[in-house]
């Protein structure tokens, strides 16, 4: 009997150092956030899109001005995707654009120049030159106020050349849906003054050669995953929804004006 109660005693001394161990080796606690400090950090102020600038200060190429605050296209494309867009991606193909063209002939070319003329074979313009003007014209036709819908010449040529402003829209609409992977879509004036609408992949656009549309841009839809995904995630159709609802027409009137101009 005193031989069982010293094996008993022996376990239960061997349990209880076991545990004290077990103990010693735990992780530290971590508070779990509530949920108004989540929410607060949720809403943390934004950077200020002046503050954006190329990594050259004395490069060809510079960031546009966005004109607008990161939050100003609320709730149609939301600010948290607006900042990584501008901040991050634009400004990248902005640096890599003043580095294909540093010492060479481009240097001293407009965009349109460059993109006009190119070799589609020196990938380093073709995707920092077209990056650069994509978005360069992408924040000029999304941008808060002006006119909700076209109007005079514009609203006219669209009437002319798709039969109604729906019909439009729904070419448009499609163009933007069906193009596979990364790209945009694009109204253009064609070379007849005709408004055409299509898609290109990646940052081609119709400046360029051989690309499958050619003219000058009036409005066009970057349909690139960062463009949306933060707030759409995989449904870019929500996304062009959504887009039609920030266009600013004031803009893409004065566009098609001097994309038609003698």
């Amino acid at each position: 009997m005193k031989n069982v109660k010293i094996l008993a005693s022996a376990l239960i001394l061997a349990a209880i150092m076991q545990s004290c161990k077990e103990k010693d080796n735990l992780e530290p606690v971590v508070s779990t956030p509530e949920p108004e400090k989540e929410q607060a950090e949720a809403k943390a102020p934004l950077g200020n899109p002046d503050d954006v600038k190329a990594e050259d200060a004395a490069g060809k190429f510079q960031v546009a001005k966005l004109g607008y605050k990161y939050d100003a296209l609320e709730p149609n494309i939301d600010a948290a995707t607006m900042e990584v867009h501008y901040s991050k991606h634009y400004k990248k193909y902005t640096d890599e654009l003043n580095k294909a063209v540093k010492g060479t002939p481009q240097e001293t070319q407009s965009i349109e120049d460059i993109l006009g003329k190119l070799d589609l074979n020196n990938k380093a313009l073709r995707n920092n030159g077209g990056g650069y003007y994509n978005h360069t014209f992408f924040w000029e036709v999304l941008s808060p106020g002006g006119a909700k819908a076209p109007a005079g010449a514009l609203a006219e040529a669209i009437n002319k050349d798709f039969g109604s402003f729906d019909a439009f829209k729904t070419q448009f609409t499609e163009a933007a849906t069906k193009q596979f992977g990364s790209g945009w879509a694009w109204l253009v004036v064609d070379k007849s003054g005709k408004l055409v609408v299509g898609s290109t992949p990646n940052q081609d656009n119709p400046l360029m050669p051989g690309v499958g549309i050619a003219g000058k841009p009036v409005l066009g839809i970057d349909v690139w995953e960062h463009a949306y995904y933060l707030k759409y995630q995989n449904k870019r159709p929500d996304y062009i929804t959504a887009f039609w609802n920030a266009i600013n027409w004031d803009t893409v009137s004065k566009k098609y004006t001097a994309a038609t101009a003698k």
